[in-house]
């Protein structure tokens, strides 16, 4: 199975959160954090690529649309 990056965040706890609702809708999600980070200090806000399947890329960024749009008002998804 091809992943093909969906997105990227600062903050593994963001991308924590996007993953637990893309799998939520059934969609496998791989995180992959950044190389740039310095092996001694992990920064709350390093940098995190977000993975999916190649067939559920359509999918996933019609949900991440949706998510952000409730996160803007300010709803709980």
């Amino acid at each position: 199975m091809q992943y093909i990056k969906l997105t990227e965040v600062n903050g593994r706890w963001k991308a924590e959160i996007i993953e637990s609702f893309l799998t939520a809708q059934g969609i496998e999600v791989q995180l992959i954090e950044s190389a740039i980070t310095h092996y001694l200090y992990k920064s709350p806000f390093d940098l995190v690529e977000i993975f999916v399947p190649d067939q559920k890329i359509k999918e996933a960024r019609e949900l991440l649309q949706s998510f952000d749009e409730d996160a803007d008002e300010g709803q709980m998804v």
